[in-house]
């Protein structure tokens, strides 16, 4: 393999983990997954910093 190659597999791999922890924050997973797609390391970081989302309850 190729650096390119590895490069769009590390990249890739990152969206699909950066969805587990979108989805314990409460967040949909396939969204930040796309979202990681174009925005790669800004995404893990921005689902780091982001709060939980809080579910009123009445």
């Amino acid at each position: 393999m190729d650096d390119r190659t590895n490069f769009f597999v590390g990249w890739g791999t990152l969206s699909l983990i950066n969805a587990g922890p979108a989805q314990s924050k409460g967040r949909s997973g396939l969204i930040w997954c796309l979202l990681s797609l174009v925005l790669g390391p800004l995404a893990t970081f921005l689902i780091v910093v982001l709060d939980k989302v809080r579910v009123d309850k009445e």
